[in-house]
């Protein structure tokens, strides 16, 4: 059972913080950005790109993967601006269901603008970038073996520690920055009252562009860390795995950055728990029915609150 909680607690770290930027466009203009998790898929091919055409690159170690998640950050926090600017921005007074059919548009601009460039086979990902490779030793046959720590009676891998404590680097310093800072303090004025927030100073387009930056940068090293930890990506990638952070958002209560965490993580022991019950087969089906159930009892979510619209 220690290795079913520590498994899906290791996928909850990626929905966790693809839910991240979910949850942060919510609470600001009320939008569900469904093409945030091509986004996620978007930073993880910017990641191949850059361990090919970077010279000398492989020659850094894991170093490599620094660099890349540095280039992932800028070109998907630059690309979530873009969106926000030109498609979203232009119907902010619109129909919600016009806004929100744009943003199933964007997801397959992204989707089939990846597959134009990249093509529609899965790629693999590049050995100078797989977290596989660093953090292994040899055998003496001259096999390659995971590394790992074990965890009472389960165990996780170096590959898998170095992801999860980075999503809980993020996901901690994220808070602070909403939490602390003028700019945090600034996008939670914006979530309760933009005309009023805009009366007392606040920048409203450029807040919203800095929470679409942020949200995007982290779906962006979301990407990277999957295709560095699962050796292959595809253009499709980020549909599903963009649906399964959405529901992680909505069970922790969206809109709320603590609950997309907390969703993240609930939705990853879902999935490892249906694994080990049912066969992985049945895993989504299990999630998924989770969800339905509880939302019956707490549509609002784990951390959210019933919120009354003043007309």
């Amino acid at each position: 059972m220690t290795q079913v909680i520590l498994n899906g607690l290791f996928v909850g770290s990626f929905y966790a913080l693809i839910a991240l930027g979910y949850s942060m466009v919510y609470g600001i203009i009320k939008l569900l950005n469904f093409a945030h998790g091509d986004i996620f898929m978007f930073g993880a091919y910017i990641g191949m790109t850059c361990l090919v055409a970077i010279p000398g690159i492989g020659s850094l170690g894991i170093g490599a993967l620094a660099v890349i998640l540095l280039v992932s950050i800028v070109l998907t926090g630059t690309t979530g601006v873009l969106i926000e600017a030109l498609a979203y921005r232009p119907l902010r007074t619109a129909p919600r269901l016009s806004v929100l059919i744009t943003a199933v548009g964007m997801s397959f601009f992204l989707e089939y603008g990846v597959r134009q460039i990249w093509g529609p086979d899965p790629q693999p990902w590049p050995s100078n970038g797989r977290l596989s490779d660093f953090l292994s030793t040899t055998d003496a046959t001259g096999a390659k073996q995971q590394l790992s720590v074990p965890i009472f009676d389960g165990a996780l891998t170096y590959s898998q520690l170095v992801i999860l404590a980075f999503a809980v680097v993020l996901m901690a310093a994220l808070a602070l920055y909403i939490g602390k800072t003028r700019e945090g303090r600034a996008m939670r004025a914006i979530a309760l009252d933009q005309r009023a927030a805009s009366l007392m100073g606040v920048n409203v387009n450029a807040t919203i562009s800095r929470v679409f930056f942020i949200g995007s940068a982290m779906a962006g090293v979301a990407g990277v860390m999957h295709g560095a930890y699962y050796s292959s990506i595809t253009f499709l990638m980020g549909f599903l795995l963009g649906l399964k952070a959405f529901t992680a958002a909505v069970i922790g209560g969206i809109g709320n950055l603590y609950g997309a965490m907390l969703g993240g993580l609930t939705l990853g022991l879902l999935e490892s728990i249906g694994t080990t019950l049912l066969g992985g087969e049945w895993k989504d089906v299990f999630a998924f029915v989770f969800l339905i159930l509880f939302l019956t009892v707490k549509p609002t979510g784990i951390l959210g609150e019933r919120v009354v619209e003043r007309m």
